[in-house]
């Protein structure tokens, strides 16, 4: 397997770059709906990710990108609610925040970026600085993935997040596979994400991804291991891209070039 260790500096230049805001495959109005199940449990839920904007942070116009997952087993509920505040034109975070409930106990956290200082600092008194003028947090890098082509058989290292202690984030080209969902049947290519967990610091958070191979570059599933529920998976349900081609278009399309 080809490594590839990418700088910063390559990163930012020759991929991050690639694309300019209006080009990008996701815009304001986009909203793509997800069911969750669970290997131990079924069915368990729905997450929905949307684009909506602009909204101006500190002067910069930014797309604001939000992913909301609702879980329900047996008589237990929890939610997760990201929203990241991107800056289109450099594709770098200004702000995050995630609030996550679970039935005995909570969690909250709110960041604000500065990519031209290089520094960060949370609600809770964190604080540190950023490698390079173009940091992510973890919901802007699945965004970020959905404007890069990666070559395959290869695995990269992003030093993209915030927050240092997260770093190097490594991303896997596994494999190309067609998907039948709700919304249509896809040609994908499956990623591996793996960075740190943020909690300790030492763990491993992976997450599985497989982004469509058209101009909406959908996440079309996504699957991790979750704490009770075992492995996590989430398959796109419906999609709504103004910004690009009909999901529906995409998938005649593709069924027509198989004929």
């Amino acid at each position: 397997m080809k490594i590839h260790w990418l700088a910063l500096a390559l990163v930012s230049a020759s991929i991050a770059g690639a694309q300019a805001p209006d080009t990008l495959p996701f815009g304001r109005g986009e909203l793509l709906t997800f069911g969750v199940r669970a290997s131990k449990f079924g069915k368990v839920g729905h997450a929905v990710m949307s684009v909506t904007g602009p909204v101006t942070v500190r002067g910069v116009e930014t797309m604001l990108v939000s992913f909301n997952t609702h879980l329900g087993v047996l008589f237990m509920k929890s939610s997760d609610d990201s929203r990241s505040w991107i800056d289109p034109q450099r594709m770098t975070s200004l702000r995050f925040e995630r609030h996550e409930r679970r039935p005995f106990s909570s969690e909250d956290e709110s960041v604000e970026i500065y990519p031209d200082l290089h520094y960060w600092s949370g609600t809770h008194g964190d604080s540190g600085s950023t490698t390079g003028a173009a940091p992510l947090d973890e919901l802007s890098f699945v965004y970020f993935l959905r404007t890069v082509s990666l070559v395959p058989d290869s695995t990269y290292a992003f030093d993209r997040h915030y927050d240092k202690r997260r770093i190097p984030t490594t991303v896997r080209f596994v494999k190309r596979e067609t998907l039948r969902t709700p919304a249509g049947e896809f040609n994908t290519v499956e990623l591996e994400m793996r960075s740190k967990d943020g909690v300790d610091y030492k763990d491993e958070w992976v997450l599985r991804l497989w982004i469509s191979e058209d101009r909406c570059r959908l996440p079309v599933r996504m699957e991790s291991t979750v704490a009770v529920l075992g492995t996590g998976v989430m398959t796109l349900e419906s999609a709504v891209t103004p910004n690009c081609r009909g999901v529906e278009v995409a998938s005649r399309e593709r069924t027509s070039a198989r004929r």
